[in-house]
């Protein structure tokens, strides 16, 4: 039996920021990048909701762990709020996340995404670090009520955060199209958003403004589809790895994605086929369309200048090597591991790091 659902009201659009003014807020409490704390974006959007108390938290590192969420968390405890508002990239969303879980306080959560990759304003979903490991946590309670998709926050992203965060949909959707726990609703969502990201990530990064829109509620897609479907082992290696080296999660996942195809394929080859010829991968037989769904990933990673392995992000390969059984302790310990659709080994994970190493 397939269950589909959403807790989250998402609104989408530009301008849609002004919804804030709506929610009657008395006490907002603000979860914000540092970037919006001193650029004034922060300040507006918590003006702009009327709220009679504000306070803007932006302590918040990439990758934040659980001892600064701890920290954070008896700050909003001690501010009392009844909105929270998460403004900024994945990180920020984690932090925010974790912060209203564990506070336990009745609050209206609010998440305005300001990059298109994590889908997080649509997730059961929240990655926090700690022992140089990325430990996601997955629990309803963790999806905001609201998400606000306002593709005039993009206008300043730099090229990079681009590049990163739009193969972070690629991967979501990728993976939740052919996740254990997929099924048609979520398929439709997957294959929306991957299309949608293949067409429109190339546009965003080069700066066509309407591109960035269309892949903000791409990003919201993928979302909504893993946070069911589930995601892979794309993501179980991310974690695992991003965790060791500091690399950006999406910058990882296009090292990945290629590799973990080739590694699926034999399970799931009809459903990347699929994928593939929606997506303009052409190739009348499967085997044909699968080889071309993975070289016109490698081509747009090379398109949007990032990394084709481990090596070429500035990684020695010794380090990764030095680490092989931790990494692979670390991914099948994740999650999404569960919901591949193959059971994971770890001769796989082994063999898809010789792939991705790369040598300097």
């Amino acid at each position: 039996m397939e269950e589909y659902f959403t807790n989250t009201k998402i609104l989408s659009g530009p301008g849609s920021v002004k919804a804030l003014r709506e929610l009657g807020s008395k006490a907002l409490f603000m979860v914000a990048d540092p970037y919006f704390e001193k650029n004034g974006t922060a300040r507006r959007l918590a003006e702009l909701s009327g709220a009679e108390r504000t306070q803007i938290f932006s302590q918040i590192t990439p990758d934040p762990t659980l001892e600064q969420v701890a920290q954070a968390t008896v700050t909003v405890q001690e501010f009392k709020p009844d909105t929270v508002v998460a403004l900024g990239g994945g990180s920020a969303m984690d932090c925010a996340k974790a912060m209203v879980y564990f506070s336990g306080l009745p609050v209206t959560f609010v998440a305005i995404p300001t990059t298109s990759g994590s889908g997080s304003e649509v997730t059961d979903f929240a990655v926090l670090t700690q022992g140089g490991v990325k430990h996601p946590l997955v629990d309803e309670k963790l999806c905001p009520q609201i998400a606000i998709l306002d593709g005039e926050l993009l206008g300043q992203l730099p090229k990079t955060l681009i590049a990163d965060t739009g193969f972070d949909v690629l991967a979501h959707a990728l993976e939740a199209y052919v996740a254990a726990g997929a099924g048609a609703i979520t398929d439709a969502l997957a294959k929306e958003a991957f299309c949608t990201a293949v067409t429109q990530l190339p546009l965003s990064y080069t700066g066509v403004i309407a591109a960035r829109q269309k892949m903000h509620e791409a990003a919201t897609m993928a979302g909504m589809a893993f946070t069911r479907a589930g995601l892979g082992l794309c993501h179980a290696m991310s974690h695992a790895l991003g965790g060791l080296l500091h690399l950006p999660h999406g910058r990882l996942n296009a090292i990945l994605l290629p590799a973990v195809i080739g590694t699926n394929s034999g399970a799931v080859q009809a459903k990347y086929a699929v994928m593939a010829r929606s997506a303009g991968f052409a190739g009348s037989a499967d085997t044909v369309a699968v080889r071309n769904l993975k070289n016109g990933l490698i081509r747009l990673r090379k398109e949007l200048q990032l990394p084709a392995t481990l090596a070429e992000a500035g990684v020695q390969p010794g380090k990764v090597w030095q680490s092989a059984g931790k990494i692979a302790e670390a991914v099948l310990a994740d999650p999404c591991c569960k919901s591949n659709p193959v059971q994971v080994e770890d001769y796989m994970i082994r063999r898809i790091l010789e792939e991705v190493t790369g040598r300097v």
